[in-house]
């Protein structure tokens, strides 16, 4: 009986792919083991084993695979279940969800490799390129596209290289690597001749002209006496002596190298005592165990600086006893810099750290740990991919701040909310899931009202600490009174001031990076915008030039206007770096801080920014929403917010929930350990809803008013969303596109579609954007939803003219 294996391509197609295998193969091989098989013409991918049978395929005739890659699954039956989930519930491929689930170093793409054919005579005419790679290939035995297209100086190599195919001069090769390297540590050890006492007055003696070597040589019993593996670079830094004399001693053997394979990330720490709950937050705790009991899903609301990271870290240590994996997410990576400090403090060893600021290796290594089952990856710690790391026996999920839209992944497919997946994948794992925010998302909050998650409040700050006073500052007013110092009200500087004096920090907040997001001629009014995208240029001027927030597109700010040549450019609006520079002129004596996008590149950017807050390096932080999730600082006691009205004027439902979200947030920063801090928060309308409910921190007035809008407008929780949108470079095959689509959905679901409308931004990197909404009623089923879209879809991409329009399904959509 022939064999057979369907697997799954890390590419967006539908369905699984079926390859024939030997029987030895088919025994060996199990589910979620990767095996390198050829797709298309010529390209080799790596496939995941899905399934192993003996049916043949129907329709096409079943290729062999190149190679098995690996001795055992690296993704468990668990994991492609919850793929499954992800890939129905939010209508993408498998394969989609392959791709984005693993690291990319597991997922090796074929690399094209060129070597010279030797029988070739050079009779046949070369053109220039095609002598130029003939050439290079005389001096190495092979070079890959990318290297031909560095020689040639151009991208579009293939032409050429196709050339020389054609007149046989060359071959290729498709070549599968490796990309994962483990990390080798070079050690040093004393050679067994020198082992006996008598060895070593030879040795010393040998030594005694070559002062270097003889002082590698005592410096290496130094770090002996410590009994622990000794490093080669550190007896080259204890000792003074270069790296030529250690080799020097080895070749007269008196030294040997020898290499151990570490971990590239490890967190040292003491298992300390668990800080004492007090007798709220372990109220709270009783009431999670007992909701647990039969509740799946909890969602803890406590507010800000209440001490929500203490009971975790009490639940974390009970699911660690029983010996099962806890996995602690965090919506945004700056957040995991500080609670990793704090845990760290309590299960040092015990923690694994997963996101995507880690290189390729890191995240391999983790990986593999957690396949594994060690120690030292009991608890993970990270963004939301961290979804799909192969657990086996999970017993706690953690899900911090749990409103945040971070938490919803955007491009590319799957674009799942790390939220909702998370309690799906405790459901396979019967885990506990813990969802834990200030400021619960209504739908969270909806949940536990209708008794679908266990709720517990917790409504003191640690130590009974007053919640912060938050003070409405009305800049309509002061700007008519002139009693403004550029963007900073009287009364805000006055706070400022009071707060230095006492040597205390302050936290301002401006979600807008750059300097001013437009740049305006005041002679003719036109301002510069972005070439790609339907967006007027952010000024930086920390660097002088213009950018665009959506491509990357970058230019020189101009001194005069590309329309009508005046010199007269003013900007408007204003973004954290003006903010920065205003300060400096203000307060010249103290040092400002930013943190936004620009600051926090690199892997340790948000580390070094936090670091020399918390170590009180920096007077006054500017930053934008990164600053708003969950950082702990004690020495705050000011926060500014300069402009809530940009927050609140958004075109878009969840406007005001996210405001007022953020709003608690930032001002939850103020005042956490000493005294009761201040908040202070200029608007040019402070007598609007969600500004009163901000300043009375009256969290559930505004749930009832969201949710009396949101029934009256049909909006989640009570109703579902799929939002569909269409992406093309030609504005009418995008617009005819959406027209039928709306038509054909409006033939199913009626009145409950919406649109079609352009988006706020509505082209971005040269594509067209268009949007729908569909709208599921309550009473209506998401699955035959899902089916009767997936019809439409499917003859919508039949018509020749809608095929290369890209077509994204977005399940509740954000």
């Amino acid at each position: 009986m022939p064999h057979f294996i369907d697997v799954i391509l890390p590419i967006p197609l539908q369905k699984t792919f079926t390859y024939s295998v030997t029987e030895a193969e088919a025994s060996f091989l199990k589910k979620g083991m990767r095996v390198a098989v050829s797709f298309g013409k010529s390209k080799i991918y790596t496939a995941l084993v899905f399934n192993i049978h003996q049916t043949a395929p129907e329709v096409y005739e079943a290729k062999d695979i190149h190679q098995i890659l690996d001795e055992r699954p690296i993704v468990n039956e668990r994991q492609l279940q919850h793929w499954q989930w992800l890939s129905s519930y939010y209508m993408c491929s498998l394969g989609d969800v392959y791709r984005a689930a693993l690291p990319s170093a597991f997922l090796l793409e074929s690399e094209t490799i060129i070597y010279k054919n030797e029988e070739f005579t050079e009779e046949t005419i070369l053109t220039d390129d095609e002598f130029l790679i003939f050439e290079a290939l005389q001096h190495h035995s092979q070079l890959t596209i990318h290297q031909v297209s560095d020689i040639l100086g151009k991208k579009t190599v293939l032409p050429t290289i196709n050339g020389l195919i054609e007149k046989s001069a060359v071959y290729i090769k498709e070549e599968i690597y490796e990309t994962y390297k483990p990390k080798l540590v070079k050690y040093v050890r004393l050679h067994n001749n020198y082992a006996s006492n008598e060895g070593l007055q030879t040795l010393l003696e040998e030594l005694s002209r070559a002062k270097k070597q003889r002082e590698a040589v005592l410096t290496y019993f130094q770090l002996a006496a410590a009994k622990k593996p000794i490093k080669a670079k550190d007896l080259e830094e204890q000792s003074g002596a270069s790296s030529a004399v250690l080799k020097a001693l080895v070749e007269k053997d008196i030294f040997e190298f020898y290499h151990i394979q570490t971990d590239r990330i490890n967190y040292q720490g003491e298992t300390n005592q668990i800080k004492e709950l007090n007798e709220f937050q372990q109220e709270a705790f009783t009431q999670i165990k007992t909701s647990f009991e039969t509740q799946n899903v909890s969602l803890l609301h406590g507010v800000t600086g209440s001490g929500k990271t203490e009971i975790y870290v009490k639940l974390i240590k009970e699911v660690i006893a029983e010996g099962k994996q806890v996995l602690f997410l965090l919506p945004e990576i700056a957040l995991t810099t500080q609670i990793i400090t704090r845990l760290q403090n309590y299960f040092g060893n015990f923690i694994s750290v997963f996101h995507s600021k880690y290189s390729m290796n890191e995240r391999v290594e983790v990986w593999n740990n957690i396949l594994e089952n060690k120690p030292k990856a009991q608890i993970i710690l990270g963004a939301r991919s961290s979804l799909f790391l192969p657990f086996s026996n999970l017993g706690l999920i953690v899900v911090d701040e749990e409103h945040e839209t971070s938490y919803k992944q955007f491009e590319p497919s799957p674009r799942y909310n790390a939220r909702d997946a998370s309690v799906v994948l405790g459901h396979l794992h019967q885990a506990k899931v813990l969802l834990g925010s200030a400021t619960p998302s209504i739908e969270s909050y909806f949940n536990a009202e209708q008794n679908k998650y266990g709720f517990i409040e917790l409504t003191r700050r640690f130590g009974n600490i007053q919640l912060p006073k938050i003070e409405l500052i009305d800049i309509k007013e002061k700007h008519r009174k002139k009693e403004m110092n550029g963007h900073f009200s009287d009364r805000l500087l006055k706070m400022i001031t009071e707060a230095l004096e006492e040597k205390e920090q302050v936290i301002l907040f401006q979600n807008r990076r750059g300097f001013s997001p437009v740049v305006e001629c005041t002679t003719c009014g036109v301002s510069p915008q972005c070439p790609n995208c339907d967006v007027s240029l952010t000024y930086h001027k920390f660097r002088k030039e213009l950018k665009c927030h959506y491509c990357h597109y970058q230019r020189a700010m101009p001194n005069s206007c590309g329309a009508c040549g005046s010199a007269t450019l003013d900007t408007k609006g204003f973004g954290t770096e003006q903010i920065e520079l205003e300060l400096k002129e203000l307060f010249p004596n103290h040092t400002i801080g930013r943190m936004d996008l620009d600051t926090t590149r690199g892997k340790y950017g948000y580390q070094k920014i936090i670091g020399a807050f918390e170590a009180q390096e920096i007077d006054i932080l500017v930053g934008t929403q990164m600053l708003s999730k969950g950082l702990d600082f004690e020495n705050v006691s000011l926060v500014g917010i300069l402009n809530a009205d940009s927050m609140l004027n958004f075109p878009d439902f969840r406007a005001h929930e996210r405001a007022f979200q953020l709003m608690v947030q930032v001002s939850g920063r103020a005042g956490r350990t000493k005294k009761q801090g201040n908040v202070a928060i200029q608007t040019y309308n402070p007598y609007h809803q969600i500004l009163q409910q901000v300043s009375t921190n009256n969290y559930t007035e505004m749930y009832k008013e969201q949710l009396q809008d949101r029934w009256q407008f049909h909006y989640p929780p009570y109703y579902r969303l799929i939002k569909i949108t269409l992406k093309h470079r030609d504005y009418t095959r995008v617009d005819n596109g959406i027209n039928w689509l709306a038509k054909a959905l409006q033939n199913v679901f009626h009145e409950n579609v919406l649109g079609p409308t352009a988006p706020a931004v509505s082209r971005i990197r040269n594509q067209y954007i268009k949007n729908l909404v569909i709208k599921i009623p309550p009473k209506q089923s998401l699955g035959k939803t899902k089916e009767q879209l997936q019809k439409i879809k499917n003859t919508f991409e039949v018509v020749k003219d809608f095929r290369p329009i890209r077509f994204i399904v977005d399940v509740d959509a954000y």
